[in-house]
């Protein structure tokens, strides 16, 4: 892991402010970047910070949530079972293009003559607005004010509007709005240069994606309709124009395949505005024919012909301000990081917010990075947030899982297992992971999910949800560990329960016996499965008949089930104190991070996989996420041994690792370490950490960074419902406050230096623990906790070597070794 400054922005660029981001200054230098950091998005529709007038760009981009295409699966040797469908999402029809002249001069960013110049997304208000003064060639002013908005009420809508205003001069302007088909090649510019290998990167098509089904133009509205050749998915965008000035202007129109046009001739006067307001509709079916999404793109205009632009834009202030409401954490004294949390807050929104039970892509609906494939990530670090801020939104995310369960199911038997097993990476539910050893060797995403849906129905006390279509979730992932194991008698003569052949969170070591993390999530979903059976039987005699016998339950499973739990390996080794990650980890010799040059990070850019696998060496904290997850398992003194131990072998060449260090460092007392570690979470994206921003938003790292404040700073804990707290804030941060859900109350968390403090603003109230202490906390009682001291502060770990010199039970001596990488030029590529 590579620290950062506490503050790594280029602030006369991008001032601090406490409620937008803004860029003062244009850059062509890392326009992939800021096309992702100014995206704007809903979870259903998507679109990244390209200018209204199309120049200059890295990478346009509109998406929409699960809309993809398929393609076979290609591999050099087969072999039973391997995933065979790719998925990718699609890049629709691009509806930002506003293109702009004046004297017939194009407004072209990165080259015309700006006065001024500002561009910000406002949190509160979900706009993308830009204010600049544009010095035409002709000596011309023109100043030119634009929104941006992608509907958080209406979530097939998007809306733009332009104001341009000659300041000096009169001139003939023209304002060409348009809909593009990017994704089959129609661009009137060069594409961006390829930019060499990168797997977390989408692929391209080999042909035509999107096929023209219908178009049409009528009364200021255009449209262009598309069924996708393979996966047959159907798409219609819309577009409706207004245009709103004294200036006397003519219209003209052209629609063909691939492109249509609204274009408006202007005379433009000095002092005279002219505005231009542009509606967007998409609508998107898995198989309606384009003709029935015409009439629905219709409608979508018709209600903001209606109703005004201006009632959408406080619709969406309104939302705006019922989500802060319920989540925004507000941090005393440090106004930078208070910026980057909002900012990253938001992009949670715009990832989640109206998915509406489908699945939540990696990079959410701001850029094609990972194909636009679902991981385990939603589960892990984005349901937590969404439970305790918008447990609506995160049943819609848990839905999506539970809509996936047959095929699942049928994934299972593939593999020559009984109950199910989710994809490791997917948009229609097929495993799309072509690369099983560090794919669908992942059994662990199993776990997780049955994880998130405890924790939801322990949270927001939904157990009707958790009765009726959690139970199936749960039951089917069970029945996968049973079966995915088997029992040994060990020297000792104890049978034990192991779990061979699988991959875990880290994919620098792939393919192991009794991964800790997987077995460690396994257990906790077989006792959950068998607590939750055995409380609906009393609860709910009606639900539970319905699940056993639907599903052929027996109380002999139930107890296998039981009983698989209490034998699970949990691996520990007596020699170094510690939990190895698997059950030879620790025979592999370290590799030496610290003197590994900067330049081979991250390292599945630069070695081969075989050669990582030989060594112990983390992508991602893999046993330290454990002792989080599953924390009330392990002592404290076992999670600072296994923490001081994985330290060092981390690279966080995963952007999912930071926050998961920051978490446990703080609670074993590295509170320096754990700063540090949020701080790599938290700029990810905003200092573009590891280089890939471009490519979209890390939705999993900013869910985590809400973890690491929470779990981490505040020490929230809340094992089977309970919830606990443990303070650890930061020195230099004078308060922390935040907002809660627990049981349809909304607790306000108060965290300072000496005390703790609890508000019930809605709902009946809460039981919550205070370093061992229980408080009942209800309406108009407030609870204030004093506190003594923020935990314990440990110097932070020296260096980055690893401890080596030390003697395995089999006597042989722990070696750090930086392998050679190979050559450039022997990697095959030109």
């Amino acid at each position: 892991m590579r620290w950062i400054a506490s503050d790594p922005l280029n602030r006369s660029r991008f001032p601090i402010e406490p409620w937008r981001f803004v860029e003062l200054e244009p850059s062509l230098d890392d326009l992939g970047v800021t096309e992702t950091l100014f995206a704007v998005g809903n979870g259903y529709l998507g679109m990244r910070g390209n200018p209204e007038e199309g120049r200059k760009s890295y990478a346009h981009g509109t998406f929409i949530n699960g809309f993809h295409e398929t393609w076979p699966i290609k591999h050099a040797e087969e072999a039973f079972g391997f995933a065979r469908t790719g998925q990718t999402i699609v890049n629709v029809p691009d509806a930002k293009l506003i293109k702009i002249y004046v004297d017939d001069e194009p407004l072209t960013l990165g080259i015309s003559d700006l006065d001024s110049y500002e561009r910000a997304i406002d949190f509160r208000t979900g706009c993308l607005t830009r204010d600049i003064v544009w010095r035409t060639p002709a000596g011309k002013r023109v100043q030119l004010r634009s929104r941006r908005m992608v509907s958080f009420t209406d979530r097939h809508l998007a809306l733009f509007e332009i104001e341009l205003t000659m300041l000096e001069g009169d001139a003939p302007v023209v304002l060409s709005s348009q809909l593009v088909n990017r994704q089959d090649g129609f661009d009137d510019y060069r594409r961006a240069e390829d930019e060499g290998f990168d797997p977390r990167r989408a692929g391209k098509f080999n042909g035509r994606v999107l096929q023209p089904r219908q178009q049409w133009e009528e009364d200021q509205r255009i449209a262009l309709g598309y069924e996708t050749s393979e996966s047959g998915m159907t798409l219609c965008v819309a577009a409706d124009h207004q245009l709103d000035t004294s200036n006397p202007f003519e219209i003209y129109s052209r629609v063909e395949e691939d492109q249509a046009k609204q274009v408006y001739r202007i005379d433009a006067r000095a002092g005279v505005p002219v505005v231009i307001r542009k509606a967007v509709a998409y609508h998107t079916s898995r198989g309606v024919p384009v003709i029935e999404l015409y009439d629905r793109c219709r409608r979508t205009l018709d209600r903001v012909r209606d109703k005004g632009f201006e009632f959408f834009f406080e619709a969406q202030r309104a939302w705006l301000d019922e989500f802060w409401l319920d989540s925004d954490v507000e941090i005393g004294g440090q106004p930078a990081i208070q910026q980057a949390v909002r900012w990253c807050l938001f992009q949670l929104a715009q990832a989640a917010a109206r998915s509406d039970q489908l699945g939540v892509p990696a990079k959410g609906v701001t850029g094609s990075g990972y194909e636009g494939h679902y991981f385990w990530d939603t589960e892990i670090y984005l349901v937590p947030f969404l439970i305790y801020t918008a447990p609506r939104i995160a049943r819609n995310a848990l839905r999506y899982r539970v809509n996936l369960l047959p095929k699942a199911r049928e994934r299972a038997r593939v593999l020559g297992q009984d109950g199910a097993l989710f994809p490791w990476r997917t948009i229609n539910g097929e495993e799309a992971s072509a690369y099983y050893a560090a794919g669908t060797a992942q059994y662990h995403i199993d776990a997780d999910i049955a994880h998130a849906f405890a924790k939801y129905s322990d949270v927001t006390g939904d157990i009707d949800f958790m009765y009726r279509d959690g139970a199936a979730v749960m039951v089917e992932t069970a029945r996968l560990w049973a079966d995915l194991g088997f029992w040994r008698t060990e020297a000792d003569g104890c049978e034990r329960f192991h779990i061979h052949g699988v991959t875990g969170p880290d994919e620098y070591t792939a393919v192991v016996n009794n991964n800790m993390f997987t077995n460690v999530m396994a257990r906790a979903n077989l006792r959950r499965t068998v607590a939750l059976l055995k409380e609906m039987e009393v609860n709910d005699p009606r639900a539970h008949d319905r699940v056993v016998t639907g599903l052929g339950v027996t109380p002999q499973e139930i107890a296998e089930w039981e009983r698989c739990a209490d034998g699970m390996v949990i691996p520990f080794d007596e020699t170094f104190g510690i939990h190895p990650q698997d059950e030879k980890f620790l025979t592999s010799e370290l590799w030496d991070l610290e003197n590994t040059p900067a330049d081979k990070f991250p390292l599945l850019l630069n070695f081969h996989p075989l050669v990582i696998y030989r060594y112990q060496v983390l992508k991602q904290a893999d046993v330290v996420l454990a002792l989080f997850l599953q924390g009330d398992q392990f002592t404290r003194e076992e999670k600072r041994a296994d923490f001081e131990y994985y330290d060092p072998i981390t690279t966080g060449d995963s952007t999912l690792s930071g926050v998961v260090q920051s978490v446990i460092a703080a609670e074993v007392g590295y509170q320096d370490m754990a700063m540090q570690y949020f701080l790599t979470g938290l700029y990810v994206d905003l200092a573009d950490i590891h280089a890939n921003a471009r490519d979209g938003v890390h939705i999993a790292s900013t869910g985590g960074v809400w973890n690491a404040l929470i779990f981490g700073f505040a020490g929230m804990r809340d094992y089977h419902g309970h919830i606990s707290f443990d303070p650890r804030l930061p020195a230099e941060w004078t308060e922390m406050r935040f907002p809660l859900q627990i049981r349809e109350s909304r607790i306000r968390v108060l965290l300072e230096r000496d005390a703790i403090t609890f508000d019930v603003e809605t709902g009946d109230g809460a039981e919550v623990e205070v370093r061992g202490e229980l408080f009942h906390l209800l309406p108009e009682n407030r609870v204030r906790v004093p506190l003594h001291g923020q935990g314990e502060q440990l110097p932070s770990l020296t260096g980055r070597n690893p401890v080596t010199g030390g003697r395995r039970a089999d006597g042989s001596v722990v070696t750090a070794i930086v392998p050679e990488a190979p050559e450039p030029d022997l990697l095959g590529t030109e």
